[in-house]
């Protein structure tokens, strides 16, 4: 297996830290909303990563996703008399963790519910913790980080000190910061901030009125509040696969601040790195724009569905585009992606037929397993195995293979599927049509002008089973209605 590694800016070779097992992480939803399309670009890519990990690498994987139910959106949303506040969350209380954990549990099962009807499998993560179910852990991170000398108390917060680190350590191993923007003893509160403001970033955030805030006491001072996001990741990751892991995975804009805050913690708190890979997918836009709801082009899973999109269509939409290549979501793609994937549903079909053919040649068969399976191990090339696929199925149509052939064919198809997870790999199901009573009364007439060699009247009564949505196949012994 070879992955775009951004710490090296290569394709590098994968080896795992352990051998024959891979630890994932992947930083998932901040639940104060439905998720948008773009973010399940995000979590599709992890999910196919430890899919190919699995069935082209054949390693054992430990795949994490976290969910984020405390941070700066999901506090705002959940405040009292929030306009945000919906009343499928409950009734507001004067208790700010009450709120906060309604309104996030709300949107974490509809996050999971979303994964669930676009093929990502809950039984397949090794955890998916939250980060209120964390806290000690990022206590005792935050306070290794303070004994260490790379934080300090201010205003009753908690910063950590970047031109401290700067000066023993890089800063940036992710993406290209201007050093010159880091100003000592200027601090960021926010979670998110442009990249020009590499600044002393908050691990833990002073109680503010209203808030819910957790105990703290650090150099005996008392520090009611509660944490920074950037500190969640580093000790959840820690504690569930330990340090470091494998293979960290996100989206882009995940790079700075959230990662590369999350590498200088990590290290100046446990004093190990937090991964030797960090992979991201690309942004997604919708129609050649940037997704945004003042344009008119904002869609959560529901709004496609809601549209009679089909989930597996969007699945395979999504994964036909490289993760690294940035996506451009459209309907045309869509419709194109659904035909794409019907026809290789067919062709898969048409293998369980049987074939009285006798070409058993096998070596075209494992050329295409070897070049699916190099295409995958090389980044996730998915665009290039859908070539290969359809490049074969062109080149040998179904029905001119014979039977071993088909069922290694299938063997194939099966491994590509555990993949992808858009087609069944079974025979077709024949559908019982129930045909009007006068329908098969004019086939019936049509069959017996036919055999009278009434060939006029025949046609004519074919006429009229078109115009009733049917057709005749005819055999020597007899007739079969279809539907048009």
């Amino acid at each position: 297996m070879k992955l775009y590694n951004t710490l090296s800016k290569t394709v590098e070779q994968f080896t795992p830290i352990n051998p024959g097992e891979v630890r994932i992480y992947s930083c998932g939803p901040t639940v104060y909303n439905y998720a948008h399309i773009g973010n399940h670009r995000a979590f599709l890519f992890a999910d196919f990563l430890h899919r190919a990990m699995r069935i082209i690498g054949g390693y054992s994987v430990k795949w994490v996703m976290n969910i984020t139910d405390i941070d700066d959106k999901t506090i705002r949303d959940s405040a009292l008399n929030s306009p945000e506040w919906k009343v499928e969350f409950g009734k507001q209380t004067n208790d700010p963790k009450e709120n906060l954990k309604k309104l996030t549990s709300f949107y974490a099962q509809e996050f999971l519910q979303d994964i669930s009807v676009l093929g990502i499998k809950k039984e397949h993560f090794f955890a998916m913790p939250y980060a209120t179910d964390y806290i000690p852990q990022m206590l005792d991170l935050i306070e290794n980080i303070y004994k260490n000398g790379y934080a300090y108390i201010s205003n009753g917060s908690i910063y950590f000190n970047v031109g401290l680190w700067v000066s023993k350590e890089k800063y940036g191993k992710l993406f290209a910061i201007d050093f010159d923007n880091i100003i000592s003893g200027s601090r960021i509160d926010s979670d998110e901030y442009a990249k020009e403001q590499a600044s002393d970033f908050v691990l833990w955030k002073a109680k503010k009125d209203d808030e819910p805030f957790w105990d703290f006491t650090l150099d005996n001072q008392y520090l009611p509040g509660r944490p920074g996001w950037h500190i969640e990741c580093s000790a959840m990751g820690n504690h569930i696969l330990g340090l470091p892991f494998d293979i960290h995975t996100g989206a882009v804009d995940l790079r700075f601040p959230h990662h590369e805050d999350e590498i200088a913690q990590s290290k100046a708190g446990y004093g190990v790195d937090t991964s030797t890979f960090f992979c991201y997918n690309e942004f997604l836009e919708v129609e050649g724009k940037k997704m945004s709801k003042s344009l008119g082009n904002f869609y959560t899973l529901k709004d496609l569905l809601h549209k009679g999109l089909d989930p597996l269509d969007i699945r395979f939409s999504l994964l036909s585009t490289h993760y690294a290549s940035v996506h451009n979501f459209t309907f045309f793609g869509i419709e194109s992606a659904k035909k794409a994937r019907l026809r290789i549903q067919e062709y898969i079909h048409e293998c369980f037929e049987l074939s009285g053919n006798d070409f058993h040649e096998i070596a075209i068969i494992d050329t295409f397993e070897s070049d699916l399976k190099e295409s995958i191990a090389d980044d996730l090339h998915t665009p290039k195995a859908i070539e290969i696929v359809f490049t074969f199925m062109k080149s040998y149509p179904a029905n001119t293979l014979s039977n071993i052939q088909k069922n290694n064919v299938l063997t194939i198809f099966d491994m590509l599927n555990q993949l992808f997870d858009v087609w069944k790999i079974s025979p077709k199901e024949k559908v019982e049509l129930a045909i009007p009573e006068y329908v098969l009364e004019i086939g019936r007439q049509r069959w017996e002008a036919k055999k009278n060699r009434e060939f006029q009247k025949a046609d004519e009564l074919r006429d009229v089973l078109l115009q009733n949505g049917f057709t005749s196949k005819d055999s020597k012994d007899g007739f079969e209605l279809l539907p048009l």
